[in-house]
């Protein structure tokens, strides 16, 4: 992403800089787990739309920073908790906070990290960036525990299946750059843009994971961990709502009851392909991005506007 660290590349410097010293911590334990994320954290994607969101509505300023570090504060909160619901022993190919200091620490450390970013935005009176954020704090739990109540039924249509994902995953990167657009501007209207760019890129976003799981072309190898985990993602739902009654029957069935059998999993893979659920998956993912680039297209051609987009179309082709 080189128009993107040609843009924002000091201003990601800088952050990692701020973001370093909001986590730090008296408590032993507690300073060493911190370093131990900072060590192994990902690629900045959501602070890279807050600074950018920011630059384009009107430019990057100490409230900007601020609003990344919140964003990024929360979204490590989420994953050290997930970690724990999922039980899940690794994180970007290391060992969880769970996996190394069990359960109870990953939890307060989950707490820690959305406290941290609380008190950031009460102590300098950024309610309004606060606001945006506990918003999706709220949705983000809401889709998750939707997920799991339909999950148990696998009777989400397509309607819900959005529902859910707007909420899960959507929401954070929504905030994102509502919180990067607020900073810059104070103005309800450009923060409710970028908003709705922020959910329409992390609807695609989702759409793009979903694809991983089936595996065809450059899109990844088949996996069926979402099989496995019985998460009913978009190529999954258009296959069973196309398919004959029979067929929706054997796939339901493998789902429910042979989802740890690799040769049964195959088999709904290779259902899914032939139903034309991943045709139909990219088309629709396709879709919101390019809703999510008419919206962007509304401000003027600047390299800020030109990095975002750079960035939109990294998140969609990602190999990974």
């Amino acid at each position: 992403m080189e128009l993107v660290n040609k843009v924002i590349g000091n201003e990601l410097l800088l952050f990692e800089k701020k973001f370093s010293e909001s986590v730090k911590s008296s408590n032993q334990i507690l300073d060493r787990i911190m370093r131990f994320i900072i060590k192994r954290k990902g690629k900045q994607m959501r602070p890279m739309f807050v600074f950018l969101s920011a630059e384009i509505a009107g430019g990057i300023n100490d409230v900007s920073y601020r609003a990344a570090s919140l964003i990024e504060l929360l979204h490590t909160a989420t994953l050290v908790h997930d970690d724990v619901v999922d039980n899940s022993m690794m994180r970007r190919n290391f060992f969880s906070i769970n996996a190394l200091w069990k359960n109870k620490i990953a939890v307060l450390v989950g707490d820690y990290l959305l406290s941290k970013g609380l008190l950031l935005s009460i102590d300098h009176g950024d309610y309004k960036i606060l606001q945006i954020t506990s918003r999706a704090v709220k949705e983000m739990s809401e889709g998750e525990l939707m997920q799991m109540e339909k999950a148990r039924k696998l009777d989400i249509d397509e309607s819900v299946y959005f529902d859910i994902i707007r909420a899960k995953t959507a929401s954070l990167l929504s905030a994102a750059c509502a919180a990067g657009a607020w900073s810059a501007t104070a103005d309800d209207a450009a923060t409710l843009k970028f908003r709705q760019f922020g959910e329409k890129v992390g609807i695609a976003f989702q759409i793009k994971d979903d694809l991983f799981d089936y595996g065809q072309d450059n899109i990844g190898k088949p996996t069926g961990i979402d099989i496995k985990e019985k998460k009913m993602t978009l190529p999954l739902i258009y296959c069973l709502q196309n398919a004959d009654a029979a067929t929706k029957r054997k796939i339901i069935y493998i789902v429910k009851n042979n989802s740890t059998d690799r040769n049964k999993v195959n088999e709904v893979i290779a259902e899914v392909q032939q139903s034309g659920g991943i045709r139909y998956a990219t088309e629709k993912m396709l879709e919101y991005k390019k809703d999510a680039l008419d919206l962007l297209h509304t401000y003027p051609d600047t390299p800020a506007r030109n990095a975002m987009e750079e960035l939109v179309n990294y998140v969609i082709d990602r190999k990974y």
